[in-house]
């Protein structure tokens, strides 16, 4: 292989930092632990001198059950640099699913946090491939495979980085499953450098004295961008949160750590929002961002004014690694995804794949760049329909303002049709958080006695604060068309969620349908 042909990501974003000088800049900050550029490229070697030890060759799935800790960025960088394939699943799954995951990418070694690790043993027996597990912290027995201790592997001596290339499959995700099972999402060496130079350095701007704090983990292609890619691309810091972030926790870590980028769905801002935190905590971010649902433009407005920095609302899928679509500083568009990330196209098209031209017209979504997926694993069915040759059809629906700003109206199977008439649920929930005494909310198509599809509206109230459901309506009645307007309204404690902050509507329509 030509030398020129070259090119590792786990080396791009580490070893290039060592090479500028940042040998004692902190990389990462867990439970008031710093490690440095310098002792993280060690974790690094110690991975990859452990999978030598384990046998696992070039090419090989590592399926990663572990928190976001230091071990997590040594195993996935470890993985990369070693031309090692790392899987990260979600630790929110239950041993069944990440049993059903493991099979799914034919794993042979499972590498778990010691919370986790009471999966491995259900694990192990559904997903034959595994020979080997690596526990962080005390391990238990697993009948049928060895099992490690993380601690056991001691050796950090200097590890030659894999003769990869861009376009070499390094690591796959695994969609978070919102219909249907998780696919597996396989993405380049080169997709992980293509988010930090578009999105990262194009619309945040970052920069080496940035400090990074996202509430999406990093098993999700959101907060790998968040919490790996973009400070390690310039040398910045990650602050890691291992627990379940909570509004109480996040805050906490805020006034600890002082980060400057917060990274959050709209529904942790709407949380954030429901409790009486100073403002003052939040002085340190210059930008919080939000992907995985659609900001409403109320919530965006209400935390904008209460915290005092802008918030920058983008759509990112699995497929496409990270956002593609973002507000700027200098260009926010309230209620909408804001305008293509440089390097990026986007088109809309209509049931006959014409191309959308009109303004305010709904259209499929198609996105092609640079850190667009290889495809699905042993998925060609779904790999076609998704994949058309550079372009990818994200299963959004959207239209397109006069001034060029994108606004989600739902997801393709979300689309609501009542009365004849197509709604977007998106616009119908921006109208309800507007109320005063609406924290979230989540609008599906179910079916009523006749069989008719009708607009209901499954809401969460603020804190202190009742829902009545008559208030709702007049409300909505001087905000909306007839059609738009819920039929029925459901108020709940909690929406339910993917791990990933995107509400299970399917979940939804269920429990509609069992009322």
């Amino acid at each position: 292989m030509d030398m020129q042909d070259r090119y590792n990501a786990a080396e791009w974003l580490i070893d290039r930092q060592l090479a500028d000088g940042r040998v004692d800049a902190t990389a990462f900050v867990c439970d008031g632990a710093e490690l440095t550029y310098a002792e993280l490229q060690r974790e690094v070697f110690r991975a990859q001198n452990a999978l030598r030890q384990l046998g696992v060759r070039r090419g090989e799935r590592v399926a990663l059950v572990v928190k976001d800790e230091p071990a997590f960025v040594a195993w996935f960088a470890g993985c990369l640099r070693s031309g090692v394939v790392p899987v990260p699943l979600s630790t929110m799954l239950t041993a069944a699913d990440l049993a059903s995951v493991v099979a799914d990418c034919d794993g042979g070694v499972v590498v778990a946090s010691a919370d986790f690790a009471g999966h491995l043993e259900h694990i192990a027996a559904g997903a034959p491939e595994v020979r080997e597990t690596v526990v962080i912290g005390e391990p238990t027995e697993v009948a049928g495979v060895t099992v490690h201790r993380w601690s056991d592997f001691t050796d950090r001596t200097p590890v030659d980085v894999a003769p990869t290339r861009r376009d070499t499959p390094a690591f796959w995700l695994y969609s978070s499953g919102t219909t249907g099972s998780p696919k597996g999402v396989m993405h380049r060496q080169a997709s992980l450098e293509a988010t930090a130079t578009t999105y990262a350095a194009g619309v945040l701007g970052i920069r080496a004295d940035d400090r990074c704090l996202s509430v999406a983990k990093l098993f999700f292609a959101y907060g790998l961008g968040n919490s790996f890619t973009f400070p390690l691309s310039v040398g910045a810091t990650s602050i890691l949160n291992p627990a379940a972030p909570t509004p109480a926790g996040v805050v906490e870590l805020i006034e600890r750590e002082s980060p400057s980028l917060f990274f959050a769905t709209p529904g942790f801002l709407a949380a954030l929002l429901d409790t009486d935190t100073d403002p003052g905590v939040f002085a340190s971010v210059r930008t919080t961002v939000t992907a995985g649902e659609a900001l409403p433009a109320d919530l965006q407005r209400r935390f904008t004014e209460r915290f005092g920095h802008p918030v920058l609302d983008g759509i990112g899928t699995t497929e496409a690694l990270h956002i593609f679509i973002s507000n700027r500083r200098d260009d926010i568009c309230p209620g909408t995804s804001g305008r293509p990330v440089d390097g990026y196209e986007v088109k809309l098209l209509d049931d006959q794949d014409s191309l959308v031209t009109e303004p305010d017209t709904p259209g499929y979504l198609h996105v092609r760049g640079p850190s667009t997926a290889i495809g699905y694993w042993s998925r060609t069915e779904a790999t076609q329909a998704a994949f058309r040759g550079e372009w990818l059809k994200t299963g959004d629906v959207y239209s397109r303002s006069e001034t060029g700003h994108y606004r989600l109206l739902g997801r393709n199977s979300d689309m609501i049709k009542a009365g004849g008439i197509w709604v977007s649920p998106t616009e119908v929930e921006a109208v309800l958080v507007g109320h005063d005494d609406v924290l979230e909310a989540a609008v599906v198509g179910a079916r009523d006695e006749r069989d008719l599809e009708l607009v209901v509206a499954f809401v969460v109230p603020r804190r202190g604060r009742q829902i009545s459901e008559a208030d709702l309506e007049a409300y909505c009645r001087e905000r909306m068309a007839s059609f738009k307007r819920p039929r029925r309204v459901v108020v709940l404690d909690a929406l339910p969620k993917t791990p990933t902050g995107k509400i299970k509507r399917f979940q939804l329509r269920q429990e509609f349908d069992h009322r």
